[in-house]
């Protein structure tokens, strides 16, 4: 599972909320007895495994070895949602599509460095929690809290509170990796080249960090019968947890005026083929319009490092609160960007009439305007 002489870190106060984790030591326990158990990852580029060398040296695949090899009985089936740049406001609305139709019984959820640490992401979080807890009653849950390395900033702070309120088990890399470059323990060209992926190794010390935790819950997993908590009502708004993503396969019915945008029918090769089933423009003044229903609206369309690129402007019920912008041309040299921009946050409740147009476009434009979604949450 994990080959490489890694240095001695200081597990101590690294996980919480280990001494209930009914869910999840229900889960070990039906592994111990042979049963079949699938694992998913859903988070950001850390889980989907970015800088790593290959697949099976991502953190994510490493906790699914531990468990292979700690109760070899079981049948174990591995799922990574994990999609770069994305954090879990759009987690919310992607759940069931990526990670819950695949029926996972134990899921790790990690967005805590893609995350502000601010009241909307403390909703946003909230609400795929919740959304993974009322999935299915037997449904595990483990959140992680990975950290960036070279400033040492996330959003565990509000990440926390959402998992002390339904006594989630979590886990810090702030406390366990962080405190170590802090205090001089480690170098942080061992963990990362970049300040935020981790390398192989990297992602073999965030693996054992998480897995020190698992061992610490599995050493308990028996002491006593494990009845499930009712989940207590949303300290938030909560206005993300029943968000709707629409593309072009499922916007019949909110659709309402299209001009000049072209539906994408190209086949999409999977989850992180990320331009796919959405609109694309090229004309100055091209325009669709939807009628949406809720009170948060996002709007999901590609930011490109291919300069120059065309300009839109969003309006929301006719424009009384003024123009968004949405600029395809990305700043920064990673790569095209699935950005999402919140275009109504907490709006009245009720239908919204949502207007993108085409105000910018050049003739040297190499890519055309990609409209990848509309985002319903607050329904």
């Amino acid at each position: 599972m994990i080959t490489e002489n890694l240095p001695q870190v200081d597990l101590r106060d690294v996980g919480q909320n280990t001494e209930g984790a009914c869910r999840l030591k229900n889960m070990m326990k039906k592994a111990a007895r042979g049963g079949e158990i699938r694992i998913g990852f859903l988070g950001g580029s850390i889980t989907q495994g970015c800088l790593a060398s290959s697949p099976e040296k991502c953190y994510a695949h490493k906790v699914f070895e531990w468990f292979e090899e700690t109760f070899p009985d079981a049948s174990f089936k591995y799922i990574n949602a994990g999609i770069g740049a994305t954090d879990s406001q759009f987690g919310c609305a992607r759940a069931e599509e990526d990670l819950l139709s695949r029926e996972p019984d134990i899921c790790f959820a990690e967005f805590s460095v893609n995350d502000e640490c601010d009241e909307h992401f403390h909703e946003t979080y909230e609400g795929l929690v919740r959304k993974i807890l009322k999935s299915s009653p037997d449904r595990a849950l483990m959140l992680i809290f990975n950290v960036r390395y070279d400033n040492g900033k996330n959003a565990e702070a509000v990440h926390r509170m959402i998992a002390d309120r339904y006594s989630i088990p979590c886990v810090s890399m702030k406390k366990a990796l962080w405190s170590e470059l802090e205090n001089g323990r480690i170098e942080r060209d061992l963990l990362t080249s970049d300040g935020l992926h981790p390398n192989d190794k990297g992602h073999s010390l965030v693996a054992s960090v998480i897995i020190s935790v698992l061992e610490e819950i599995r050493s308990h997993m028996d002491d006593e019968a494990c009845c499930e908590e009712e989940i207590p009502e949303p300290e938030t708004e909560n206005a993300y947890e029943d968000s709707v993503r629409y593309r072009n396969d499922n916007s019949g019915g909110i659709l309402i005026e299209c001009k000049g945008f072209e539906p994408d029918t190209s086949v999409q090769s999977g989850m992180l083929d990320r331009f796919k089933k959405g609109w694309t423009a090229t004309e100055k003044g091209s325009y669709m319009v939807f009628r949406v229903t809720g009170t948060c609206i996002g709007i999901q369309y590609r930011r490109t490092i291919q300069k120059p690129a065309p300009v839109a402007k969003v309006t929301i019920d006719g424009g009384a609160s003024g123009e968004i912008i949405l600029d395809a041309n990305f700043d920064e040299d990673w790569g095209d960007k699935l950005s999402l921009e919140t275009v109504l946050d907490h709006g009245k409740s009720g239908e919204h009439t949502v207007r993108i147009e085409l105000t910018e476009a050049h003739e040297g434009d190499i890519l055309p305007f990609y409209l990848v979604s509309v985002i319903a949450s607050g329904r």
